[in-house]
């Protein structure tokens, strides 16, 4: 296995445990419109495909566009004012990514998260940690689509044999074998290791400080 010296890094399930809050910012955007609330299962399987994939899940099924997008805004208004109350990292990793840098190596984070909201909650909660930090947004469309990958190694100097991109979905292990960089999945995230495995995973976390084997 090649050494790596670029971790690209998901951020929802990977870095920062952010479940509470996505089901509390949710659950209230629908009170507002006066729909029906999800639990915290139903709208963790809403999770990974970006906000829009989100709100059109959690919507009641019929609702037109218009509907969708107030409830969508609505949801960012919401995400500003209480996200990160309930979010943390996963265990190990600020102290991990503190060593992966120590060691030299350049770190992002490429999120299905819009834009705004990844760096809202990266800058509270892992501040400085990273060298570039992008979400969904102009010019990097959301997973599986590889533009963002490939733009944020170009923005770090990074090349392919040496660069791992990990997450904990299936789209994210698809989205690194198709930019042609490692794929590694984990086992503490928001989908099942097995079907990380399926998609491919060439490496499985068992915790943040397997990543320092990679090096």
């Amino acid at each position: 296995m090649p050494k790596i010296r670029t971790f690209i890094f998901d951020l929802d399930g990977t870095l920062l445990h952010t479940l509470p809050d996505l089901v509390e910012v949710t659950n209230t955007a629908l009170e507002h419109f006066g729909y029906p609330t999800h639990t915290t299962e139903e709208i963790l399987s809403y999770v990974g495909n970006g906000l829009r994939a989100l709100m059109v899940q959690a919507v009641p099924a019929g609702t037109n566009e218009q509907d969708t997008q107030k409830a969508l805004d609505y949801w960012k208004i919401t995400h500003e004012r209480i996200a990160g109350k309930n979010t943390h990292p996963f265990p190990g990793i600020p102290e991990t990514c503190a060593e992966l840098r120590k060691a030299g190596c350049k770190l992002a984070v490429l999120s299905n998260k819009y834009d705004g909201g990844t760096k809202q909650i990266m800058d509270s909660k892992m501040p400085g940690a990273f060298d570039a930090v992008h979400g969904e947004g102009p010019g990097f469309p959301r997973k599986p689509n590889t533009t963002g990958l490939l733009k944020t190694m170009e923005e770090l100097g990074a090349e392919a044999s040496t660069t791992a991109y990990v997450g904990d979905s299936p789209s994210d292990i698809e989205t690194a074998l198709a930019a042609g960089v490692l794929a590694v999945g984990l086992n503490w995230g928001y989908h099942a290791p097995e079907e990380l495995m399926e998609a491919g995973a060439q490496f499985m976390l068992d915790s943040a400080e397997d990543l320092l084997k990679l090096l």
